[in-house]
Protein backbone atom coordinates (compact mmCIF):
# COMPACT_ATOMS: atom_id res chain seq x y z
CA UNK A 1 0.00 0.00 0.00
CA UNK A 2 2.93 2.27 0.92
CA UNK A 3 4.91 1.44 -1.90
CA UNK A 4 2.12 1.86 -4.42
CA UNK A 5 0.82 5.43 -3.02
CA UNK A 6 4.88 6.44 -3.16
CA UNK A 7 5.86 4.69 -6.80
CA UNK A 8 2.50 6.98 -7.87
CA UNK A 9 2.84 10.26 -6.23
CA UNK A 10 6.82 10.26 -4.68
CA UNK A 11 7.79 11.12 -1.29
CA UNK A 12 6.80 14.91 -1.47
CA UNK A 13 2.97 13.93 -2.64
CA UNK A 14 1.63 10.95 -0.97
CA UNK A 15 -0.43 11.15 1.69
CA UNK A 16 0.02 9.34 4.99
CA UNK A 17 -3.66 9.70 5.65
CA UNK A 18 -4.51 7.35 2.15
CA UNK A 19 -1.55 5.16 3.74
CA UNK A 20 -3.02 4.47 6.61
CA UNK A 21 -6.99 4.56 5.60
CA UNK A 22 -6.11 1.60 3.26
CA UNK A 23 -4.18 -0.58 5.56
CA UNK A 24 -6.73 0.12 8.05
CA UNK A 25 -4.94 1.63 10.53
CA UNK A 26 -4.91 4.95 12.18
CA UNK A 27 -2.33 7.29 11.43
CA UNK A 28 -0.75 7.86 14.57
CA UNK A 29 0.63 4.29 13.77
CA UNK A 30 3.04 5.87 10.97
CA UNK A 31 4.18 8.28 13.61
CA UNK A 32 4.78 5.66 16.37
CA UNK A 33 6.35 2.72 14.08
CA UNK A 34 8.23 4.60 11.26
CA UNK A 35 8.91 8.41 13.26
CA UNK A 36 7.01 9.64 10.17
CA UNK A 37 6.49 9.78 6.68
CA UNK A 38 10.14 9.92 5.59
CA UNK A 39 10.48 7.00 7.62
CA UNK A 40 7.48 4.97 6.09
CA UNK A 41 9.25 5.82 2.94
CA UNK A 42 13.07 4.67 3.82
CA UNK A 43 10.80 0.93 5.58
CA UNK A 44 9.40 0.53 2.05
CA UNK A 45 12.56 0.98 0.24
CA UNK A 46 13.98 -1.84 2.79
CA UNK A 47 10.92 -4.03 2.07
CA UNK A 48 11.63 -3.66 -1.67
CA UNK A 49 15.37 -4.49 -1.60
CA UNK A 50 14.48 -7.60 0.77
CA UNK A 51 12.13 -8.70 -1.79
CA UNK A 52 14.49 -8.43 -4.13
CA UNK A 53 16.68 -10.20 -1.82
CA UNK A 54 14.69 -13.43 -1.84
CA UNK A 55 13.73 -13.28 -5.95
CA UNK A 56 16.94 -13.03 -7.55
CA UNK A 57 18.97 -14.56 -4.01
CA UNK A 58 19.33 -17.81 -5.71
CA UNK A 59 20.43 -17.38 -8.66
CA UNK A 60 23.03 -15.19 -7.42
CA UNK A 61 23.95 -18.47 -5.28
CA UNK A 62 25.34 -20.42 -8.14
CA UNK A 63 27.87 -17.44 -9.07
CA UNK A 64 29.41 -18.45 -5.51
CA UNK A 65 30.14 -22.30 -6.07
CA UNK A 66 31.64 -21.50 -9.91
CA UNK A 67 35.32 -22.64 -10.54
CA UNK A 68 37.65 -18.81 -10.72
CA UNK A 69 37.71 -19.31 -14.75
CA UNK A 70 34.77 -21.46 -15.64
CA UNK A 71 33.78 -19.75 -18.44
CA UNK A 72 30.74 -21.99 -19.79
CA UNK A 73 29.11 -22.31 -16.07
CA UNK A 74 29.81 -18.45 -15.77
CA UNK A 75 27.57 -17.93 -18.94
CA UNK A 76 24.59 -20.35 -17.24
CA UNK A 77 24.59 -18.54 -14.72
CA UNK A 78 24.11 -15.22 -16.30
CA UNK A 79 21.10 -17.17 -18.55
CA UNK A 80 19.91 -17.73 -15.02
CA UNK A 81 20.16 -14.43 -13.67
CA UNK A 82 18.60 -12.66 -16.59
CA UNK A 83 15.65 -15.07 -17.36
CA UNK A 84 14.99 -14.98 -13.43
CA UNK A 85 15.22 -11.22 -13.35
CA UNK A 86 12.68 -11.05 -16.21
CA UNK A 87 10.13 -13.51 -14.97
CA UNK A 88 10.34 -11.27 -11.45
CA UNK A 89 10.07 -7.67 -13.11
CA UNK A 90 7.23 -8.85 -15.39
CA UNK A 91 5.22 -10.32 -12.80
CA UNK A 92 2.25 -7.59 -11.99
CA UNK A 93 2.87 -7.55 -8.35
CA UNK A 94 6.10 -5.91 -9.46
CA UNK A 95 4.47 -2.87 -11.05
CA UNK A 96 4.74 -0.53 -8.00
CA UNK A 97 7.87 -1.36 -6.90
CA UNK A 98 9.24 -0.20 -10.34
CA UNK A 99 7.50 2.94 -10.01
CA UNK A 100 9.14 3.15 -6.78
CA UNK A 101 12.61 2.39 -8.29
CA UNK A 102 12.28 4.41 -11.39
CA UNK A 103 11.40 7.46 -9.44
CA UNK A 104 14.75 6.42 -7.31
CA UNK A 105 16.72 5.83 -10.44
CA UNK A 106 15.72 9.58 -11.64
CA UNK A 107 16.14 11.69 -8.62
CA UNK A 108 17.80 9.41 -5.74
CA UNK A 109 17.76 9.58 -2.36
CA UNK A 110 18.91 7.69 0.82
CA UNK A 111 16.22 5.31 -0.25
CA UNK A 112 18.25 4.45 -3.58
CA UNK A 113 21.27 3.89 -1.54
CA UNK A 114 19.60 0.95 0.67
CA UNK A 115 17.81 -0.40 -2.62
CA UNK A 116 21.02 -0.51 -4.52
CA UNK A 117 23.41 -1.83 -1.61
CA UNK A 118 21.22 -4.87 -1.27
CA UNK A 119 20.60 -7.69 -3.76
CA UNK A 120 20.16 -4.88 -6.43
CA UNK A 121 23.84 -3.95 -6.38
CA UNK A 122 25.06 -7.29 -5.71
CA UNK A 123 23.18 -8.68 -9.00
CA UNK A 124 25.27 -5.85 -11.25
CA UNK A 125 28.81 -6.60 -9.45
CA UNK A 126 28.06 -10.67 -9.81
CA UNK A 127 27.11 -10.02 -13.60
CA UNK A 128 30.23 -8.07 -13.77
CA UNK A 129 32.53 -10.36 -12.67
CA UNK A 130 30.26 -13.20 -14.76
CA UNK A 131 31.15 -11.71 -18.00
CA UNK A 132 34.51 -10.94 -17.36
CA UNK A 133 34.82 -15.17 -16.40
CA UNK A 134 32.81 -16.19 -19.61
CA UNK A 135 34.56 -14.30 -22.18
CA UNK A 136 38.18 -14.43 -20.41
CA UNK A 137 38.33 -10.66 -20.91
CA UNK A 138 39.13 -9.19 -17.38
CA UNK A 139 38.92 -5.41 -18.53
CA UNK A 140 36.42 -4.22 -15.59
CA UNK A 141 35.47 -1.26 -17.38
CA UNK A 142 34.18 -2.69 -20.35
CA UNK A 143 32.62 -5.70 -18.52
CA UNK A 144 30.75 -2.85 -16.25
CA UNK A 145 29.16 -1.53 -19.72
CA UNK A 146 28.34 -4.67 -21.11
CA UNK A 147 26.38 -5.29 -17.80
CA UNK A 148 24.55 -2.09 -18.08
CA UNK A 149 23.28 -2.63 -21.89
CA UNK A 150 22.73 -6.69 -20.74
CA UNK A 151 20.16 -5.42 -18.06
CA UNK A 152 18.89 -2.92 -20.14
CA UNK A 153 17.31 -4.91 -22.34
CA UNK A 154 14.76 -5.98 -19.33
CA UNK A 155 14.38 -2.85 -18.09
CA UNK A 156 13.25 -1.40 -20.94
CA UNK A 157 9.88 -3.40 -21.34
CA UNK A 158 8.76 -2.37 -17.80
CA UNK A 159 10.58 1.31 -17.50
CA UNK A 160 9.57 2.29 -21.35
CA UNK A 161 6.52 -0.03 -21.15
CA UNK A 162 4.29 2.04 -23.28
CA UNK A 163 6.49 2.91 -25.73
CA UNK A 164 7.37 -0.87 -26.07
CA UNK A 165 4.06 -2.31 -26.62
CA UNK A 166 3.23 0.36 -29.18
CA UNK A 167 6.20 -0.56 -31.06
CA UNK A 168 5.45 -4.24 -30.97
CA UNK A 169 1.94 -3.50 -31.44
CA UNK A 170 1.07 -5.22 -27.96
CA UNK A 171 -1.62 -4.89 -25.77
CA UNK A 172 -0.32 -5.95 -22.55
CA UNK A 173 3.08 -7.96 -21.13
CA UNK A 174 2.05 -11.06 -21.47
CA UNK A 175 3.66 -14.65 -21.09
CA UNK A 176 4.02 -15.14 -24.51
CA UNK A 177 5.90 -11.71 -24.65
CA UNK A 178 7.56 -11.89 -21.85
CA UNK A 179 9.13 -15.34 -23.23
CA UNK A 180 9.98 -13.56 -26.33
CA UNK A 181 11.87 -11.56 -24.64
CA UNK A 182 13.69 -13.68 -22.77
CA UNK A 183 14.83 -16.07 -25.50
CA UNK A 184 15.70 -12.75 -27.39
CA UNK A 185 17.91 -11.18 -24.31
CA UNK A 186 19.51 -14.77 -24.21
CA UNK A 187 20.18 -15.07 -27.71
CA UNK A 188 22.02 -11.34 -27.41
CA UNK A 189 23.96 -12.45 -24.28
CA UNK A 190 25.85 -15.65 -26.23
CA UNK A 191 26.20 -12.50 -29.35
CA UNK A 192 27.89 -10.29 -27.23
CA UNK A 193 30.03 -12.70 -25.47
CA UNK A 194 31.30 -14.50 -28.76
CA UNK A 195 31.87 -11.63 -29.88
CA UNK A 196 34.22 -10.75 -26.99
CA UNK A 197 35.95 -14.01 -27.18
CA UNK A 198 36.40 -13.76 -30.66
CA UNK A 199 38.19 -10.53 -30.28
CA UNK A 200 40.39 -11.95 -27.69
CA UNK A 201 41.23 -14.15 -30.05
CA UNK A 202 42.12 -12.16 -32.98
CA UNK A 203 45.84 -11.98 -34.24
CA UNK A 204 47.78 -8.86 -32.77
Amino acid sequence: MAIREFGLKGLEGASTRSIAAAAGTAMSAITYHYGGKEGLYLAAADHIAAQLGEDMGPALEQSATLAGGDAASARAVIHTIMGRFADKLMQPDSESKSLFIIREQMHPTEAFDRIYGGMMGQMLETLVRLVCIASGDHDEARARLLTVTLIGQVIVLRASRASCLRLLRADAVDVVLVDALKARVAANVDAILDSLIATRQEPR
